[in-house]
């Protein structure tokens, strides 16, 4: 574990605008202008510049003047459910009738659109499919379609490869030949899009001459729990959605199951910030495709009654709750299999990778980051799908490109894996469990070959050590207004050095210290989730710290704290 210190950035000047240190932030997180802190609605990028959007349109519009029968198939993780639920709201919104949508099971069909999925879309008389979160990839799938004469419209985000289906229309800011700038635009993102672009072709058909066109701002709080869960860089535009999804939550003007999914949580909404749609909203949402069923999820998004909301929502609790038991379980697994390797910091595999048979396919994806934030290694997590096949969830470090990686090793080794997909930092894939020691064995060249030799240690970066006058309520303050922060734009970190007055465990792992500044400042501090291998074990004991700034409101009390990401002897 390394306390790094950004680099400093180019001044910028915002002079006026912002506090001078929040300044010198925004530039380090590439904030060249004035221009870019817009987070109103008119600084949003054009849905014209998505390629391929017109003609999606044009299809969805034909679709309602007709009243053929539209099947949205979704997908069964948070983006996937809010993409889901903000079209089925949009188009009930701007009058089409008896569309459904469709969620594959993760246990019985995988993800995407599948031949089979295509098959029970057609035993539900779709004359229109409607992908979200997914399709992209689905060249057998659309060609199914097709033969069934179901026309299909692709939304998606994720890369495509070499050839395209052959749909109907396919929008993606991925895809060659787009022009939009926001290539980080998650798929309720693209679904927001769409919606526009279908309200604005309607409008030109005269459509809402005989009924009330909708505002669709309305649902950007979907957008925005869509956006942070998926993990994706807060780029300019990924922000505005995020910004004014938030405005509309704080305000209490959002869907009653976003409400009551915080309720459960004990979050209030007038105080919700991103990381609270991450860390929330998101996992919930995420619990009922992982262990159940995510139509769960989504019926909680599309909920209109307060008392129904609240019931699906502490269902999705219980189901995140369980979620997390089993996930601590497999991860016990995990490291003590790891650790009867007797592995250390330098032998520990450039890739690692785990399987267990047992394990729950909808939790390996969780598993996988943990591992992977352990020791600071990409790391894929196998879990049994039927006697042949297993499938595998990946999460990667900075730096290191997943979906690339495990394209070399197809590239290199044919055959060795069935099928894969994903992102930068996450992906998926499936292989026969006769070739796992061999993609072990791969895998692990290639994140070697990508690395080098000396994996990169896990680094914090910091931006830098705050002035007793900065570590402040009214300083804490403004750092939280000068969000949202998240991937890509991460939430300022500090670091510094202090003496630690007082320590307590509170909770099972959660260090509660009180610490003081060189020049006397008493300050509140805690880090959760710490590894007791590192508590400091004597008072007046020098750390040197990186930590968040927070405001920290308790029984009426409201104080400065920092949240603790790194603790280490000075």
């Amino acid at each position: 574990m390394q306390i790094v210190r950004r680099p400093a950035p180019d001044r910028v000047d915002l002079s006026g605008v912002v506090h001078p240190r929040i300044a010198d932030i925004y530039a380090s997180r590439g904030i060249k202008h004035s221009g870019q802190l817009d987070t109103s609605l008119q600084a949003l990028t054009h849905y014209q510049q998505l390629k391929g959007i017109g003609q999606a349109a044009s299809v969805l519009a034909d679709t309602i003047e007709t009243g053929r029968r539209l099947v949205i198939v979704g997908d069964f993780d948070a983006d996937g459910a809010t993409s889901t639920a903000l079209c089925m709201l949009a188009l009930a919104r701007m009058g089409c009738q008896g569309h459904q949508y469709l969620v594959p099971n993760r246990f019985d069909f995988g993800y995407g659109l599948s031949p089979e999925i295509v098959d029970v879309a057609a035993q539900m008389q779709a004359e229109v499919i409607m992908t979200v979160d997914s399709g992209i990839a689905c060249l057998v799938s659309v060609e199914r379609a097709n033969q069934l004469g179901i026309d299909v419209v692709i939304t998606d985000h994720h890369l495509p490869g070499e050839q395209l289906p052959e749909a109907k229309a396919i929008v993606n800011p991925n895809q060659l030949g787009c022009d939009f700038p926001s290539k980080h635009l998650v798929s309720v993102g693209v679904a927001f899009y769409l919606m526009l672009a279908l309200k604005a072709e309607l409008t030109q058909r005269g459509w809402f001459t005989q009924r009330s066109a909708p505002n669709l701002a309305e649902l950007l709080d979907i957008v925005a729990v869509g956006t942070v869960a998926d993990v994706v860089r807060l780029d300019d535009n990924n922000r505005i959605l995020v910004h004014q999804g938030l405005q509309r939550i704080r305000s209490g003007r959002c869907r009653p199951g976003i409400i009551a999914l915080m309720e459960v949580a004990n979050r209030q909404a007038s105080r919700l910030t991103a990381a609270d749609l991450g860390f929330v909203v998101g996992p919930r949402l995420n619990a009922a495709g992982r262990l159940d069923d995510m139509a769960l999820g989504i019926e909680c998004l599309l909920c209109d009654d307060t008392y129904q909301a609240r019931e699906i929502a502490s269902r999705l609790d219980g189901l995140n709750r369980e979620r997390r038991e089993i996930e601590s379980g497999m991860q016990q697994e995990a490291i003590k299999a790891l650790q009867s390797l007797a592995l250390t910091e330098d032998s520990v595999p450039h890739g690692i990778c785990l399987y267990q048979a047992d394990w729950h396919q909808g939790v390996i994806g969780i598993l996988a980051g943990r591992i992977k934030e352990r020791y600071h290694r990409p790391t894929i997590a196998f879990a049994h799908q039927d006697d042949d096949i297993i499938k595998g969830s990946a999460r990667s470090i900075p730096g290191l490109h997943m979906r690339d990686l495990l394209d070399e090793v197809n590239t290199a080794h044919p055959g060795l894996i069935s099928k894969f997909g994903g992102h930068a930092m996450a992906a998926g894939l499936s292989l026969p469990v006769k070739n796992l020691p061999d993609f072990e064995a791969a895998f692990n060249h290639t994140a070697k070959k990508l690395l080098g030799d000396t994996p990169p240690q896990r680094q914090i970066l910091s931006d830098g050590q705050l002035s007793d006058a900065d570590l402040s309520l009214e300083f804490a303050r403004l750092l939280k207004q000068a969000g949202p922060w998240g991937q890509g734009f991460e939430e300022p970190c500090f670091d510094g050095y202090f003496e630690l007055q007082s320590q307590r465990v509170v909770g099972e792992n959660h260090l509660k210290m009180q610490v003081k500044t060189e020049t006397g400042l008493l300050l509140d501090a805690i880090a959760f989730n710490v590894d007791r291998d590192h508590w400091p074990n004597a008072l007046a004991h020098h750390v040197h710290l990186a930590y968040k700034l927070d405001v920290n409101e308790f029984r009426g009390r409201v104080s400065v704290q920092l949240l603790v990401d790194a603790l280490l002897p000075a």
